[in-house]
């Protein structure tokens, strides 16, 4: 229900980190849901959970952009702006420090690629805000 063309710039950029933060987090939890039985095995703390989903968040994003088989390693490599060996020290896990525009690059072209997860995912947001309004 928020009009974008009447925020003022810095209430538009607050709105969209946010937003960005959400969509962060529940990706973050279908990737606990998929990872559910390597925890329970690995006898995981939450907080080991917490930390692992973190330092291999955009590991995760990358392998289900792969999954889709529309990108090779260095298509992706080359829509995020990044050499491919980058790209592949992140799918490895050697790099857990990958720069935000990375992040924010790949999580755009994740959204392209997975349009209804990411409706869903913003139905729920919409519907969190809703309840709490």
């Amino acid at each position: 229900g928020i009009d974008p063309q009447k925020l003022s710039r810095e209430e538009f950029l607050i709105l969209e980190g946010e937003l960005f933060y959400n969509i962060c987090e529940e990706l973050k939890e279908i990737f606990r849901k998929q990872y559910k039985e390597y925890f329970r095995l690995s006898k995981f703390t939450l907080e080991m959970e917490n930390s692992m989903l973190e330092q291999n968040y955009l590991r995760f994003v990358f392998n289900d952009i792969l999954s889709t088989q529309e990108y090779t390693l260095e298509g992706l490599a080359y829509y995020v702006g990044s050499h491919a060996d980058v790209v592949y020290e992140v799918i490895l896990g050697s790099n857990f420090n990958p720069s935000a525009i990375l992040l924010h690059k790949a999580i755009a072209l994740h959204r392209s690629l997975r349009g209804d997860l990411y409706k869903t995912i913003i139905k729920k947001i919409v519907e969190k805000y809703s309840v709490a309004a």
